[in-house]
């Protein structure tokens, strides 16, 4: 990454939005836009890293988490839009930068029942869901491609959004089709729309925080509310794509930069509200 680029990191995890930043959008505008593809990566092991993590978002706050330590990476998520229909002015600018690399964690079941609904507007004839989580299996993180960082204001927000991933059951099928547009500027001319249809639930991606890392408070009113629920996708095959990672939360932003190449499309993340608790705005 340029020294150019490293500045452009540094001046993100400033407190203050900077000057002339783009408006944020509201919570609710956010999340309810926020849909990732995720895409299995070739395999890579980081150094060992032991974080410690708490819950952000209000259904979870009290229920605790401990540490967990990276293991091997095995996907990439990335931003798409659904059927054609993009996410408003307010929000697409902030949305195509959410790059979110996964790794593999392990730690205590939560054992905890949740009702799901979604909130994205493609999904909102789909029935919601009742799930027990388990185990937490993945822990996605933000990152840059490319050396592609986005600009202060933009970067400020998705720095901060990480994601634990709890496995859950049961898993009933969504069996329905939709087409996938690539949204982020590294990717939109590498993989075409897709046509995929989309299958089991497989685990609820919930916000946490890095011990070390403050969230600005703005900031934090959004990505305590970003709950995306990971279900399996049946996807056409892609041409091998290989990026160049590195990482965007201050708390790993030491860690060297990774070498991905996406080897298919395995997942869609769409956004999803726990027990009635709608994202406000």
């Amino acid at each position: 990454m340029s020294s150019a680029a490293l500045a452009v990191l540094a001046t993100a995890f400033l407190v203050a939005p900077p000057a002339n930043a783009l408006a944020l959008p509201t919570p609710r505008e956010f999340v309810s836009n926020l849909d990732l593809e995720c895409f299995r990566t070739t395999p890579y092991q980081p150094p060992s890293v032991t974080l410690a993590l708490r819950h952000l978002n209000p259904v979870l706050v009290n229920f605790p988490i401990g540490q967990v330590t990276l293991g091997q990476r095995e996907q990439l998520c990335v931003p798409v839009a659904k059927n054609n229909v993009l996410p408003p002015p307010n929000t697409i600018d902030y949305l195509r930068f959410v790059d979110l690399s996964c790794y593999r964690v392990t730690g205590t079941a939560l054992d905890q029942s949740l009702s799901l609904r979604h909130l994205n507007p493609v999904l909102q004839s789909v029935p919601g869901i009742q799930v027990v989580l388990d185990r937490p299996e993945h822990l996605c993180v933000p990152v840059a491609k490319n050396g592609l960082v986005p600009a202060p204001d933009v970067l400020r927000v998705i720095s901060h959004i990480d994601l634990l991933c709890y496995a859950h059951r049961p898993n009933v099928p969504m069996n329905r089709a939709l087409a996938l547009q690539q949204l982020n500027p590294v990717l939109t001319g590498q993989i075409p729309t897709a046509s995929v249809r989309v299958t089991d639930p497989r685990q609820l991606c919930v916000p946490v925080l890095k011990a070390g890392d403050t969230i600005p408070p703005d900031v934090l009113d959004i990505v305590r509310w970003i709950d995306l629920e990971r279900y399996d996708i049946i996807a056409p095959a892609i041409p091998q794509v290989t990026l160049s990672l590195r990482h965007l939360n201050p708390v790993l932003a030491g860690l060297p930069g990774e070498t991905a190449t996406l080897t298919g499309a395995l997942q869609l993340a769409v956004p999803v509200a726990k027990n009635g608790q709608v994202p406000p705005g």
